[in-house]
């Protein structure tokens, strides 16, 4: 989905670009990807596992950005791709179209500047634009950093996927399973 782009002035002072993903971006995503996932263990990917091409990347912000019910944003902080927020429908069936899902990260160096909130509160408009009435994520349960924003965003939990992460080490980890109403 394409959307107007806003600024917000982050807690250091800077500004910060909130705009639609567009094909252009794929070189940065990618690289942005890899780093996420190497920053941090509550993402679904290990970095070895970001194994788009730029060709597969560009196609798929390309079809985000035509999409009218889905939403990719990234945050732009000095022309560096900061952090990323995307929602999605989880169906096309009558019962299920009022739902949506969220993902968001963000690079560690932008944490806590205010890029989660803004990114949140920009995609929950965009998402009852688009006409859904609930978002869903998941957050792994020691994450209670990004627990405490999404509560603070209005996310409620729900209920629990128990073991739904195996680490390479073994370790299982539960997710919370968190939503709100639009």
């Amino acid at each position: 989905m394409n959307f107007e782009p806003r600024t917000i002035l982050l807690k250091d002072g800077r500004n910060c670009i909130l705009r639609p993903t567009h094909p252009n971006d794929s070189e940065q995503m990618i690289d942005y990807l890899k780093t996420t996932a190497n920053e941090t263990p509550y993402l679904l990917r290990y970095p070895d596992e970001v194994t788009y091409t730029l060709e597969n990347e560009r196609e798929i912000l390309g079809q985000v950005l035509e999409s009218r019910d889905s939403v990719m944003m990234v945050a732009v902080v000095d022309d560096v791709i900061a952090g990323n927020c995307a929602i999605n429908g989880l169906g096309n069936k009558r019962k299920i179209r009022h739902r949506c899902s969220l993902a968001i990260a963000l690079k560690k160096e932008f944490w806590n500047l205010g890029i989660g909130t803004a990114m949140i509160s920009y995609t929950t408009t965009l998402a009852k634009q688009i006409g859904y009435e609930q978002m869903e994520l998941e957050v792994v349960d020691e994450n209670t950093r990004a627990a405490q924003l999404y509560e603070k965003c209005g996310f409620r939990e729900n209920g629990r996927h128990v073991r739904a992460l195996k680490y390479d080490d073994g370790v299982y980890r539960d997710e919370l399973i968190m939503s709100k109403l639009l």
